[in-house]
């Protein structure tokens, strides 16, 4: 596997295993459409929540939330309307996250935006 995509797929694991800690139900990991993919979705107590994972070794490039532009934010909006209105769940709201890996340090920024 290249080193990248076992970074981000560390990212997504410890991701993962904090909402699962939280008491969160993992619905989907990597959900994709033609329109794009949603790294994380889980849910608790009715409320989807959408987390896009970013993972870096290192901040030369800036804090790996940084990663994720007002572009993205619309595009994981459009999609997880997609999800909510395929799905057989009634969802009470959505909620969007980010969660960061870098290096070793691992933060969840709720309701990111």
């Amino acid at each position: 596997m290249h080193p990248n995509l076992a970074l981000g797929a560390a990212g997504e694991d410890r991701a993962a295993a904090w909402y699962a800690e939280e008491g969160y139900r993992i619905l989907e990991r990597n959900w994709r459409t033609n329109a794009g993919e949603i790294d994380l979705i889980c849910a608790r107590s009715g409320l989807l929540v959408v987390c896009e994972v970013k993972s870096r070794r290192s901040d030369r490039h800036g804090q790996p939330f940084e990663a994720v532009t007002r572009t993205k934010q619309q595009r994981l909006r459009r999609l997880a309307a997609a999800y909510a209105a395929g799905s057989a769940t009634y969802f009470t709201g959505i909620r969007f996250d980010v969660a960061s890996l870098l290096g070793q340090d691992f933060s969840v920024i709720e309701s990111a935006f």
